[in-house]
């Protein structure tokens, strides 16, 4: 059965973007073997994705997730129909204003891999519907001290327990699973 997660990226201050929704700030820092060894085994373990849909309904380049470079199913959120989308051999499937469809749908697709949800909305409401298993953070020496929040405004205290913490060259890698 898939595994439910959060997977961002993240500033000391738990920030995932800036103020203008730019994320150059993950780019250029330090990096070891063993850092690249965490994320490919998160990537390896992805078995579908659910986000949100850009307000006009298409994959532009530099939206798709992780770069384009995992090839699995890929739903989006949005308000209205749209039919699927294929880019670069990835199936975009669009969700009307059913988080819990979208989900289910994705672990349907992902088997026992593990569904990541993207972005600050999708991952506060899943947390509020008591759909996400865990949380992997990889949180970067950096603050913005402004932007956008991954967490700001979950309304609700979500207890966690610690599975796997490493960090090598300046990034943390933190797991957590969701006490339900």
């Amino acid at each position: 059965m898939a595994t439910v997660i959060i997977h961002a990226t993240v500033t000391l201050d738990g920030l995932m973007a800036d103020v203008d929704g730019g994320v150059d700030w993950m780019f250029g820092l330090p990096s070891a073997p063993e850092d690249e060894i965490v994320v490919q085994r998160v990537m390896d373990q992805i078995g579908a994705i659910v986000g949100g849909a850009n307000k006009t309904q298409t994959i532009e380049e530099g939206e798709q997730p992780y770069g384009g470079m995992l090839k699995v199913p890929v739903y989006l959120m949005t308000r209205r129909e749209h039919s699927p989308i294929e880019k670069d051999g990835t199936i975009y499937t669009f969700v009307v204003d059913d988080l819990a469809r979208a989900v289910a749908s994705a672990k349907a697709a992902a088997g026992d891999k593990w569904v990541s949800l993207l972005g600050g909305q999708v991952s506060r409401a899943c947390l509020q519907m008591g759909l996400v298993d865990e949380i992997h953070l990889d949180v970067v020496p950096v603050l913005l001290g402004d932007g956008i929040s991954l967490f700001a405004g979950l309304g609700q205290r979500v207890n966690l327990e610690r599975l796997e913490t490493s960090g090598y060259a300046s990034e943390a890698h933190l797991r957590y699973r969701v006490e339900h």
